[in-house]
């Protein structure tokens, strides 16, 4: 009623009487729903009728501090602190001021003094706790949480955050302890048993997060955050089926996700049931188109089903939504040479190495299709430069022997063949596979019949 009074009262332009109580919820209403010019109006016409009020004067701090009016704050909290120096509400919004302007320390000493004056500790040890995170104190600020939690148990606020400092500290069997202490006191409480399930998880103790997580949903059956890491830790257990059955319930209680579906199909991959796998994964990129994890996935199967060309179409879709992943590049280039593009796969090789992404496997790779394609000089130039990352390895020393051979430079092609055999004399036959026309020539072929004598 009063604010529709007051609503009414600005369309008419006609001044009314409303008592101290009736502003201050009038206010607090318009600045919820965040019409900071009525809380503005409202306070102004408050302030004319009642210009004693602290409260309202408070308001008006708090409004200021909204716009980022800070000094305007700061000065008005001066005033009000003269009249009321017992008012915690002064300390907390100078505590708040601090807190906008990164000085946190200031912050907690203004908040302490709030707490020997105020009746309402809780949310002064929240504002506490939060400080103290700002700090990365987290072992202050789990405390003031705890404190909250001591109050008012269904605080799950707090609770959050008590538990998000264990993490940070990696404190995760103090956690533990501390949440079997919690539901100990209140063992119907979901979100417990929850966290307590994570924390359970990431020490790898699988059967007692699976026990955690059966008691979350148990309490909630329609919590989905439990079935989600209910059907995670069966994962790790190997229970795939299982795994499924509760990441569809997760999809039943709420509107699907590409995450979930994603997660199903990873489970029928897991269980070689490679084509519901498949229709999993393309439910999860109809869901999200930019999900390149998803696109990978199905590359890969095609791959394995040597369906190359669906394979080409899939990795082209994930490469346009993250054209910097050198893996994606690296399965562009396989796949490409699978289906004899070979320009587009010397084109995936180079993109790796741009990416940085320089394993031995990229760079004989590249030289192999460029030596394939007569390229050889450009072929030499490529070992050369992963010769300095792989120095005394057969691949490399192997190659550069063919190379050399075929560009008619036999005294480097025999030193580098030589190295090859001391490294690995086996891998000699690489030569028939690349360049069979150097083994035909029987000065090599009496040089490695030479060496294998020499070695026995």
């Amino acid at each position: 009623m009063s604010l529709l009074k007051f609503e009414s009262m600005l369309k008419t332009n006609n001044i009314y009487f409303f008592d101290l109580v009736e502003f201050e919820e009038i206010i607090i209403h318009y600045l919820d729903v965040g019409k900071v010019s009525l809380a503005k109006k409202a306070i102004k016409l408050g302030l004319e009728q009642h210009p004693a009020s602290v409260d309202l004067k408070l308001l008006l701090v708090e409004l200021y501090i909204t716009g980022n009016e800070v000094d305007k704050a700061s000065n008005l909290l001066v005033k009000i602190e003269k009249i009321a120096p017992t008012n915690d509400e002064v300390f907390i919004q100078k505590a708040t001021i601090n807190s906008k302007k990164g000085l946190h320390k200031e912050a907690i000493l203004q908040l302490k003094k709030a707490l020997t004056i105020t009746d309402d500790k809780v949310d002064v040890w929240s504002l506490m706790g939060m400080e103290y995170l700002y700090l990365d104190d987290f072992e202050n600020a789990r405390l003031n949480f705890a404190n909250c939690i001591d109050v008012d148990f269904e605080d799950y606020s707090a609770l959050y955050n008590i538990i998000y400092c264990f993490d940070m500290e990696q404190q995760h069997e103090d956690a533990v302890k501390y949440l079997n202490s919690y539901i100990d006191k209140n063992p119907y409480c979901e979100v417990a048993w929850h966290q307590l399930g994570r924390q359970y998880f990431i020490l790898k103790m699988y059967k007692e997060a699976l026990t955690a997580f059966d008691y979350a949903v148990l309490i909630d059956e329609s919590f989905i955050g439990g079935y989600l890491e209910k059907a995670k830790t069966l994962e790790e257990l190997g229970n795939y089926k299982e795994a499924i059955d509760n990441y569809l319930i997760t999809l039943e209680l709420d509107d699907p996700t590409a995450f979930a579906y994603t997660r199903v199909g990873e489970c029928y991959e897991k269980l070689e049931q490679l084509e519901p796998a498949i229709a999993y994964y393309k439910k999860a990129v109809h869901e999200d188109p930019l999900l390149d994890k998803a696109w990978v996935r199905l590359t890969n199967l095609y791959y394995q089903l040597e369906n190359y060309e669906k394979a080409g179409h899939y990795i082209s879709k994930a490469l346009k939504i993250d054209e910097d992943n050198a893996l994606y590049w690296k399965y562009y280039a396989e796949i490409n040479l699978k289906l004899n593009f070979f320009e587009e796969a010397i084109n995936g090789f180079y993109n790796c190495l741009k990416l940085d992404e320089k394993s031995l496997e990229i760079y004989v790779g590249l030289v192999d299709v460029l030596t394939f394609l007569g390229e050889f000089n450009e072929a030499l130039k490529i070992v050369f430069e992963a010769r300095k990352l792989y120095e005394n390895f057969a691949e490399i020393e192997y190659r550069l022997a063919g190379l050399f051979f075929v560009l008619n430079k036999e005294k480097y092609a025999k030193n580098h063949l030589i190295n090859g055999l001391k490294i690995d004399y086996s891998y000699h036959n690489i030569l028939n596979e690349l360049f069979p026309v150097v083994l035909n020539n029987k000065k090599i072929q009496k040089l490695i019949v030479n060496f294998k004598k020499a070695m026995e």
